[in-house]
């Protein structure tokens, strides 16, 4: 009799490099296929799925290297569990990317062998993945709005408000910022410079063009705040140049909007670390005519606590000081409450009082202005934490080139 064997997976832009992955699988014995749910892929990966469950089950099933297919009826990275707990299979087998400890201590704790396959495509055909082909269909695509823009975002991490002249005036510091790539909806009035992204979409409405990174970011900036915008409010330097600048980046700010100067890092190694130490917990968004600047109190110690987190933030980077980064991070974040006490007002304060004492959680703050939209964390172990944690999104930092 021949041996069963599972896969699991979303399938949702299905593409040759399934039909391969499924053909080598199926050289084990009877290939059976978990697909991951509408709702589970919703909460995960926190988009829409491009073919509902239904259609995709549809297709799965039509493969000829396929004995038969499920929907999973769990959530998560794990959501294949109950699957396999009814099928009881031989074997499990995963792409070398999507192989961990956590899949592979479930199958010795069930006695099922676990095989790991390199991603190789079928001989005369192109290595494909879901994630090319959505880069392939926004550089092809002609609306403006929707999945298909790749235009980045920008988190970030220490010394925000420093771009403001107001602030930076009682003394000079540094902004650190992370360029993201957008592989999750980027939620308007959230805290992650939709503002400034939107403005960008009315010149290049799916990705950025390929020039100097500064200049691009002096460009969005002068673009963003023409002379004649209403309301005279000034947009931070620090959206279109953490938009707009890939990697880690800060920037120096001395009683003007434009800083002195802007140092960059696009280490692997650095990006790397902080992408496997930051998550994001979707919050309710900034409510309309919420002022995150009303009661504002600014003076030199206290921008002088935000210039100093800021400093501490960026040598703890550099030197990977996980304990160090958290530390700094939240001295940024209490120095800019000091300043600015009503970004932690509406849904914020309750958010930080339930994650801020969740296991693995070592450090929090609102991005941008506050208000509501995310409550930004350092963690542990951010692939970790995200697994326990449906509503977390893991991060991607742009690197240079991409």
């Amino acid at each position: 009799m021949p041996k069963k064997v599972f896969v699991s997976g979303c399938y949702d832009l299905l593409h040759s490099g399934h039909i391969e992955f499924f053909k080598q699988a199926s050289a084990y014995g009877d290939l059976y296929v978990g697909i991951g749910s509408d709702k589970t892929i919703e909460a995960y990966k926190h988009h829409k799925t491009m073919f509902p469950e239904e259609e995709r089950l549809f297709m799965v099933k039509s493969i000829r290297y396929v004995k038969d297919a499920f929907i999973n009826a769990g959530s998560g990275v794990m959501d294949f569990i109950p699957t396999v707990e009814a099928l009881k299979p031989d074997i499990l087998v995963v792409n070398s990317d999507g192989s961990n400890d956590e899949k592979r201590q479930f199958c010795e704790e069930h006695g099922i062998e676990y095989v790991v396959l390199e991603r190789v495509p079928h001989e005369g055909l192109e290595v494909r993945s879901s994630s090319g082909l959505k880069k392939a269909l926004a550089s092809t695509a002609t609306a403006p709005q929707g999945d298909t823009c790749q235009l980045p975002t920008r988190l970030d991490l220490a010394g925000t408000w420093i771009d403001q002249p107001y602030v930076s005036e009682y003394a000079p510091g540094w902004a650190i910022t992370i360029s993201l790539v957008p592989t999750f909806e980027v939620r308007e009035r959230c805290g992650l410079s939709t503002s400034t992204r939107n403005q960008i979409k009315r010149i290049w409405p799916l990705h950025l063009p390929n020039m100097d990174p500064e200049m691009l970011a002096r460009l969005v900036f002068c673009f963003e705040n023409h002379p004649e915008r209403e309301g005279g409010h000034i947009s931070g330097a620090q959206d279109a140049i953490g938009i707009c600048v890939p990697g880690l980046a800060r920037h120096y700010y001395d009683n003007h909007f434009w800083p002195e100067r802007i140092e960059t890092c696009n280490e692997a190694g650095i990006l790397s670390w902080l992408e496997d130490h930051l998550c994001l917990i979707p919050l309710e968004p900034r409510k309309p005519g919420c002022s995150v600047v009303a009661g504002k109190d600014i003076n030199l110690p206290k921008v002088k606590a935000l210039t100093q987190a800021a400093d501490d933030c960026w040598q703890a980077i550099m030197e990977k000081d996980l304990q160090g980064f958290a530390k700094a991070y939240r001295a940024s974040f209490e120095a800019q409450i000091a300043m600015f006490p009503a970004m932690i007002q509406g849904c914020v304060q309750p958010a930080i009082d339930r994650w801020s004492v969740e296991p693995g959680v070592l450090a929090w703050k609102m991005p941008g202005a506050g208000g509501g939209g995310y409550l930004a964390l350092v963690v542990d172990k951010a692939t970790d934490f995200c697994q326990r944690h449906a509503e977390a999104i893991p991060l991607t930092i742009r690197r240079a080139g991409e």
